[in-house]
């Protein structure tokens, strides 16, 4: 299961959808594999599929790994090999996307009520500033105190924070942008 997770993780949809469409995102826009980014420079459908697709990368690995009756802690395990696959994917020679997406995938299989939450602060931060990389950092941050809150198992807060703290270390060129005001805006 760690395995097929990595692997599956590791599927460039946005690259993929890109070059389908004649462009390499990598060398376009922010040069991230994401859906912001592949909505920005091959089309909104595209970017939707790249986050449909990215949202599951998490989450059928980990609701699989349940469905086979395996251990909370093994299921822990897997999602974050399938997130990993997704930030180091060895089909992109390790250099992927930001993980956003499918943290998603991951939290909704494993902390549903959590992640409904998590996605409200996302959106309600995304909309007002229009940023979609200001509403992943502070989505970021908030997940932990979330899982917390909502009494999880230990195991699955110290995932988030983990999870949280390696989406925070990918966006560290937006951060830059945010600090000196030149982070884009996204058209929501």
């Amino acid at each position: 299961m760690v395995i097929f997770a990595y692997l599956l993780g590791s599927i460039p949809t946005g690259f993929v959808l890109g070059y389908l469409s004649g462009v390499d995102v990598r060398q376009a826009g922010s040069g991230n594999v994401g859906a912001t980014n592949v909505a920005r420079v091959v089309g909104r459908r595209q970017g939707l599929i790249t986050l449909l697709a990215d949202v599951a990368k998490g989450f059928v690995p980990v609701f699989l790994s349940f469905y086979l009756g395996l251990y909370l802690t093994i299921g822990c395990v897997v999602a974050l090999a399938a997130f990993l696959g997704h930030l180091y994917p060895v089909f992109l020679r390790f250099r992927g996307g930001k993980g956003v997406a499918t943290a998603l995938g991951i939290f909704l299989s494993l902390a549903p009520m959590a992640t409904m939450v998590i996605v409200f602060v996302f959106a309600f931060v995304a909309m007002v500033s229009r940023m979609v990389s200001l509403a992943s950092l502070i989505a970021a941050l908030f997940a932990p105190l979330a899982l917390w809150f909502f009494a999880y198992p230990p195991i699955l807060v110290w995932l988030s924070l983990l999870i949280g703290l390696l989406v925070i270390l990918r966006h560290r060129e937006n951060m830059e942008r945010l600090i000196s005001g030149a982070e884009p805006r996204f058209d929501l």
